[in-house]
């Protein structure tokens, strides 16, 4: 259904802007056709353009307004020119009257579906930013994916009584860290520390980027809060080792790490967000 509208608004866009030009054209030829008439032609075919203008910017209701104020001034100019020196109406006075008024519709119809097609790419996009659920840069999993992936992993912990408990991990001073490294560079960070924290984790366990701009990961882990330290200690101490070598020259600053735990229990954790909400809670505590 999307794609079929798409495609008609596209066509008749499309439409609208071939018209216009063919509009354009006739216009330019009747002009070139009518030397006698040239200057108030020229002038009333920019009055034209100005109207259309209007509307492009506006509302069709706002274009058309002015062209009936447009017709009617026209009109009078014309019976007063009639009047006053015995010219005749003549075919310059029916061109203009209805072809002014033709080329504001045109450019209505050409804008009207162009804005359609742009809200519709708008939405879109942001419906794709919220159904992608892993990181491009990194290929991990994101706190759209969490969302989902966390009532399942809590209904199996339920289930089977399987101890799960949730890592929330953040770069310290990230801050301060962004305005001392370049953005290339940033990403190699998140993306280290990724790798870094992926590698300390079981298959079975699951490592998630909830938030790129404030440097935050996610672990579900099927293992109690005795068994979360042994993971916490082991990527701490992973960190320490890449700092006293690779790090030191790759970034020029240490990275550091806060770790908070908690542990799922049905009767205190109602969704997947009151899960990140208490673990962040757990982050003051690590200092």
């Amino acid at each position: 259904m999307i794609s079929v509208r798409r495609n008609r608004s596209g066509l008749v866009s499309d439409l609208g802007f071939l018209a216009f030009l063919v509009l354009v054209f006739i216009c330019i030829v009747f002009i070139s056709g009518s030397p006698d008439h040239y200057i108030q032609n020229i002038i009333i075919l920019n009055l034209a353009f100005l109207l259309a203008l209007v509307t492009y910017f506006t509302t069709v209701t706002a274009g058309l307004t002015l062209n009936l104020a447009f017709i009617f001034g026209y009109g009078f100019f014309i019976v007063y020119q009639t009047v006053s020196q015995g010219e005749t109406i003549g075919l310059d006075t029916y061109f203009w009257l209805i072809m002014t008024p033709l080329l504001t519709v045109v450019l209505w119809v050409f804008t009207t579906s162009s804005r359609e097609l742009q809200a519709e790419n708008e939405r879109l996009m942001k419906k794709s930013a919220n159904l992608a659920t892993v990181d491009e840069n990194t290929d991990l999993r994101n706190s759209v994916s969490f969302q989902k992936d966390a009532s399942l992993f809590t209904g199996i912990a339920t289930r089977y009584k399987i101890p799960l408990t949730l890592l929330v991990i953040k770069v310290k001073y990230w801050s301060e860290i962004r305005r001392l490294i370049p953005d290339d560079q940033l990403s190699e960070a998140i993306y280290d520390v990724s790798q870094l924290s992926q590698s300390s984790i079981r298959t079975n366990d699951a490592l998630y980027l909830l938030d790129k701009d404030d440097a935050t990961w996610g672990l579900l882990l099927f293992t109690d809060r005795e068994g979360a330290k042994i993971v916490i200690e082991r990527i701490k101490f992973k960190l320490q080792e890449l700092n006293d070598t690779e790090f030191s020259t790759k970034y020029k600053v240490n990275l550091g790490l806060k770790i908070g735990a908690v542990e799922y229990e049905a009767e205190t954790i109602e969704n997947p967000f009151d899960f990140i909400v208490q673990a962040k809670k757990q982050l003051e505590y690590d200092v």
